[in-house]
């Protein structure tokens, strides 16, 4: 590997490096030297900037949980235009249509991983448990705007929305779930709770 030549943002190549990775062979493939090759780097890079694997596994689930914040703040803004359903349908497809289902994944299978990460998230799993605040947080916006029944259970939708969508995209070999099939999903969970 290259040694001596300086890394433009460091941590963001090694974190597309790992998802590179993560996509391509799975919780398994993810070591250490796998990133540091995918990324074109000598393995001592990742440690300058990280104190072992765990913590770079750990400061790249932050960062897709970042990713999630981003998209939250996006989500809600779009509440009173368009149509619930295709809201939520782009934020199910933008959250699982990524490296999401991969990261999740890898959280499952790294008991240290895990382990780290419960510090700061005690309950749910990371990732997971972001994307479910993030849609019951677009969705109380528009229960306050009438386009949600003002008796609709938030937190079982978002729930119910995103362990579907999870189950929905997880597990394909190849293409994921055309855009009408997720719209189909979304509109069957929240129908009794669009007016």
């Amino acid at each position: 590997m290259p040694t001596g030549v300086a890394m433009r943002d460091a941590r963001r190549q090694l974190f597309d490096a790992a998802e590179r990775v993560l996509l391509r062979g799975g919780p398994n493939a993810l070591t250490s030297r796998a990133v540091t090759e995918e990324a074109g780097c000598a393995k001592g890079v990742l440690h300058r900037h990280f104190t072992d694997f765990d913590a770079f596994l750990v400061e790249l689930v932050r960062d897709r949980v970042d990713g999630i914040a981003r998209q939250s703040d996006a989500l809600r803004a779009t509440a009173g235009t368009g149509t619930v359903a295709d809201h939520l349908a782009e934020a199910l497809t933008a959250t699982f249509g990524s490296v999401a289902v991969a990261i999740i994944g890898l959280v499952t299978f790294r008991d240290e991983l895990r382990t780290r990460l419960r510090r700061t998230t005690p309950q749910g799993v990371p990732v997971l448990a972001e994307a479910t605040s993030m849609l019951a947080s677009y969705l109380t916006a528009e229960r306050a705007l009438a386009r949600i029944a003002p008796d609709a259970d938030i937190d079982t939708l978002a729930l119910t929305l995103i362990g579907t969508g999870h189950l929905l995209f997880a597990g394909r070999e190849g293409a994921p779930p055309e855009p009408e099939e997720v719209h189909r999903v979304v509109t069957s969970v929240i129908a009794a709770a669009v007016p």
